[in-house]
């Protein structure tokens, strides 16, 4: 497999990594960049920090989360929290998904207080990432949020 890593969004992969679309199946569940771009910009409150996902020299996704939210506020989950997790449909079934989440794991490592991970999905049939969540070892917390599923897992279970 390509080396897979994390990298800020410059100015120079900007268009490409907001190029980057998921299959359509999926689209009801993932928004897209330039989405996740506005929703930073809308919220920051939720302390986004974002990185392209790269495959070698490659820009193949783009990982969002929520760094370090102080609590008291019940609209944003936190403390870290995985908040877009996209990979392009020319590039899903190569492990990328499962990669840039072991770097992330390795990132939060080195987070104050960092112990696991929250996300939240739409269950659905087709295009749903909750069974991709499951399999990587995440756990339903039985607790919906704006009508999503809350999910996490231990850092410890996110490694490569």
């Amino acid at each position: 497999m390509a080396d897979v890593t994390l990298r800020p969004v410059t100015d120079d992969d900007r268009d490409a990594v907001t190029a980057l679309r998921v299959a359509p199946e999926q689209e009801e569940y993932v928004a897209g960049v330039a989405d996740s771009f506005a929703d930073a910009e809308r919220y920051p409150e939720a302390k986004p920090r974002y990185w392209a996902i790269y495959a070698d020299e490659t820009p193949v996704g783009f990982l969002m989360i929520s760094d370090d939210v102080p609590p008291g506020d019940p609209g944003i989950l936190g403390p870290y929290f995985l908040w877009r997790l996209l990979v392009d449909a020319r590039h899903q079934g190569r492990g990328y998904g499962r990669a840039a989440l072991a770097a992330l794991g390795d990132y939060l490592r080195t987070r104050p207080g960092a112990t696991e991970l929250l996300t939240s999905v739409h269950p659905g049939e087709i295009g749903s990432p909750m069974g991709f969540y499951l399999r990587l070892g995440f756990e339903d917390t039985g607790v919906d949020h704006e009508g999503e599923r809350v999910l996490r897992v231990p850092l410890n279970r996110l490694s490569s």
